[in-house]
């Protein structure tokens, strides 16, 4: 492989790739919380007969359980040298873009269950959990690296970095120059 290869690669893996799989294992673990729980609302373990038990709700908590598990993930691994001061906007922000996936799942759920007539355990997993999933999981990734994450974010930690390089830069001594 050439240098020029191998430094695209880099940056390629640096700048892109290493997010997406630290969002994906973040993803993953929050997969298994959200179905986990799905499945056992759906299935009445914690008491039959109420909102929580029905396609809706048990999808609706389920994800609310998984979005808190994400974000913890994702500001303190996949995202952390972007999380930012105010976290309680970030959490905010967080949570925004992820009621706007959830919406997604949500969605396919409600076409698959309530217009379609497809209300078995199985098609329910399938239309959320497959189908909405895959949907709400490009829109999350992209608003979570680019806006709740995103670098270019004024209260950033990472920003507080490059102020602090910026200051050692302007108040510390430049090393000295080779003279020719």
């Amino acid at each position: 492989m050439t240098t020029g290869a191998g430094s695209a690669l880099a940056r390629l893996w640096h700048g892109f790739l290493a997010y997406a799989v630290k969002f994906g294992i973040v993803g993953l673990i929050g997969l298994v919380i959200d179905v986990t729980l799905f499945n056992l609302l759906r299935l009445g373990v914690f008491g039959d007969g109420h909102w929580a038990q029905s396609a809706i709700g048990a999808k609706t908590i389920s994800t609310s359980v998984a979005i808190i598990f994400n974000w913890l993930g994702n500001r303190y691994w996949t995202f952390r040298r972007h999380r930012r001061r105010n976290y309680l906007r970030e959490f905010a922000e967080y949570v925004v873009v992820s009621l706007g996936g959830m919406a997604i799942a949500l969605l396919c759920l409600w076409v698959s269950h309530h217009l379609l007539g497809y209300t078995s355990l199985v098609a329910d997993n399938i239309s959320t959990n497959v189908v909405g999933l895959a949907l709400g999981t490009a829109f999350r990734f992209l608003l979570y690296r680019y806006w709740v994450f995103g670098h270019h974010r004024a209260d950033g930690l990472s920003n507080l970095e490059r102020v602090e390089e910026a200051q050692r830069a302007l108040f510390e001594e430049p090393p000295p120059q080779p003279v020719e």
